[in-house]
């Protein structure tokens, strides 16, 4: 309401400063012309009395008989009793006047303002308004020049010839009432046109907010209202297509994140307009570099036959003909023991699709099953072997020393754990297979969960000397399964601390985000992991060392239940050697939305 107020009295105002400015200035000059006719009505008067003057002075030659005294009898004839007559030579001595009997002796008037302006004037007359030094009385003065003298006539003035002089004041009633009329016909102009425009301001703002219409906006019938009533419809009709728009987009981002291929979408300057989580998993699998985003992909020296295909089509107008097939390419790149299928399609706009497609995932998942209950069968021998063995000892040495005794019943004990702890991993495994849809889900605030997992291994990290970095913000949430999250940090973590060799260094980053999901990356400068385990490193009881990594204590399945813990929550997890040696693990959780 305070806007509609604000704006009615700043066009009103404009409207009315021009009127009045418009006004005032027609006032101006009206009443300057008034002012002048009635001077001009005077002075004719008095100019009638100084050449009837002249013409009785001429005509008796009063100058020359210096006879000038007779003037008296002129007087007599002239109407106006107030009208003073003055005969002044060209010396500016006065010779007559009407008013004062001792003329003789009156002081020169030779520099007497009218004087002068009539002798120095084209029309030989000057006027002016002035109190007479020799009566005191205010006198209009006029003064003509006849060349051997001066004949000045003069009136009082008095009220009389005041309000004479006055504008008439009809003329002032009228511009008042026409000031009037016009106000009241500004008001309602300014009214309607403030109402068209209001209405404007109210669905501007309705639309920037992106806030449902309350009203049906009714605009009046002028050329505003006709403009209003097009705009709303016009972004009624843009509202409804970006609506539909929305709904399909929603639809793609959907179907692309369920999409098992990795697809990016990207401009005719090569920025991400859309990636999903595969492809990003992907490029970090390929590249060399670490925490590598979707732009990057230009800098990675495996894509250099695509970078060679986007210049030649992007520059190629005729290849983008809408008559003419889209130009497009295909390639299969092999690293880190995995194949990748590659495809890019250039469109007419030169914008660009990227496919990035796994091709080990069939092979990886038969060679899985082959050797599932091969090694099963073989980790749950080996403690059971040991635990056994020890017993045996025990009890075909009946007089074995306490000290021994003890020992192997440590020993056995710690294959005992050992095979607890072996079972509990395959029972989670098969839980995470079977029930992994099922596992509830909350808010879980990374950061302060791997600086618990942190904590808990204080002591094994001061023993190796070695330091973990956690570079995620405590504004980063996924939704997941608490136990099964903390799994995969606990699972990395240690796998780093176990194997990367002392005094290393861990970095827990979170380096992407999207729409939808979190990239997270455990990168330690260890020795890395030799090329030709990183295909199966995720594998159930696959060791790259198995002989250390018995000796360490480790039962093979915790990659594995990184990698079912993470595509539980339709994530992915990769591992490759970092550039400066280490091992790199990149995988991505859903984002917390609220």
């Amino acid at each position: 309401m305070g806007f509609n107020i604000n704006f009615k009295r700043k066009l009103f105002f404009y409207y009315f400063s021009i009127f009045f400015i418009v006004t005032l200035t027609f006032i101006a000059f009206q009443y300057n012309r008034e002012k002048h006719f009635k001077i001009a009505q005077l002075e004719t008067s008095l100019n009638a009395i100084t050449e009837l003057s002249n013409n009785f002075i001429t005509r008796n030659k009063l100058i020359e008989d210096n006879d000038i005294q007779l003037m008296d009898s002129l007087l007599q004839i002239i109407p106006a009793h107030d009208t003073r007559l003055t005969i002044i030579d060209n010396k500016g001595n006065v010779l007559f006047d009407s008013f004062v009997e001792d003329y003789q002796s009156m002081e020169n008037h030779l520099y007497r303002p009218e004087i002068k302006k009539a002798k120095t004037t084209k029309k030989r007359t000057g006027s002016n308004i002035r109190k007479s030094e020799t009566t005191g009385q205010d006198f209009y003065y006029y003064a003509h020049y006849y060349d051997e003298y001066y004949v000045r006539a003069a009136v009082v003035y008095n009220l009389e010839v005041q309000n004479f002089l006055k504008a008439e004041k009809l003329f002032l009633i009228f511009i008042a009432t026409l000031f009037l009329v016009t106000w009241f016909i500004l008001s309602y102009i300014t009214e309607k046109m403030s109402e068209s425009i209001t209405k404007l301001k109210d669905f501007a703002i309705q639309a920037r907010r992106n806030e449902p219409f309350i009203e049906d906006y009714q605009f009046p019938r002028n050329e505003l209202g006709v403009i209003g009533k097009q705009i709303v419809s016009m972004y009624k009709k843009l509202a409804e297509a970006k609506d539909d728009l929305s709904v399909e987009k929603d639809k793609l981002i959907k179907h692309l994140y369920a999409l098992n291929e990795g697809i990016g979408f990207f401009s005719s300057e090569k920025t991400t307009i859309l990636t999903n989580t595969h492809f990003v998993q992907y490029l970090n699998l390929i590249g060399e570099q670490s925490s590598i985003n979707p732009e990057q992909i230009f800098e990675i020296k495996e894509f250099q036959q695509l970078q060679e295909f986007l210049y030649i089509h992007q520059n190629d107008y005729t290849a983008n003909d809408q008559h003419s097939d889209l130009p497009q390419i295909e390639f299969t790149l092999k690293k880190s023991g995995y194949y990748f299928e590659i495809k890019c399609i250039v469109f007419q706009d030169k914008s660009f699709e990227i496919f990035i497609n796994d091709t080990t995932k069939l092979e990886k998942r038969k060679l899985l099953k082959q050797q599932m209950t091969s090694n099963i069968a073989h980790e749950l021998k080996t403690p059971v072997t040991s635990v056994s063995g020890y017993l045996e000892t025990i009890l075909n040495n009946k007089d074995i020393e306490e000290d021994k005794k003890d020992y192997f019943i440590k020993k056995a004990t710690k294959q005992c754990y050992r095979l607890s702890s072996l079972i509990e991993d395959i029972v989670l495994l098969n839980r995470i297979e079977e029930e992994g849809d099922h596992y509830e889900r909350s808010e879980l605030a990374i950061a302060q969960m791997v600086q618990e997992v942190i904590e808990d291994r204080e002591k094994l990290i001061t023993q190796q000397q070695a330091s973990i970095i956690l570079k995620i913000k405590n504004t980063v949430k996924v939704k997941g399964n608490k136990s099964l999250v903390g799994s995969i940090f606990q699972n990395l973590i240690d796998n780093a601390l176990a194997y990367a060799g002392e005094k290393v260094t861990i970095i827990v980053d979170m380096y992407h985000e999207d729409d939808e999901y979190y990239y997270f990356s455990v990168i330690d400068d260890g020795v890395g992991i030799s090329k030709k385990h990183l295909a199966r490193i995720f594998e159930r009881f696959y060791r790259a060392d198995s002989g250390r990594s018995r000796k360490m204590g480790g039962t093979g399945l915790g990659l594995a239940i990184v990698k079912h813990a993470v595509n539980t929550h339709k994530g992915e997890v990769s591992v490759k050697n970092g550039a400066n040696g280490g091992a790199e693990f990149y995988f991505n959780l859903p984002k917390f939305n609220g």
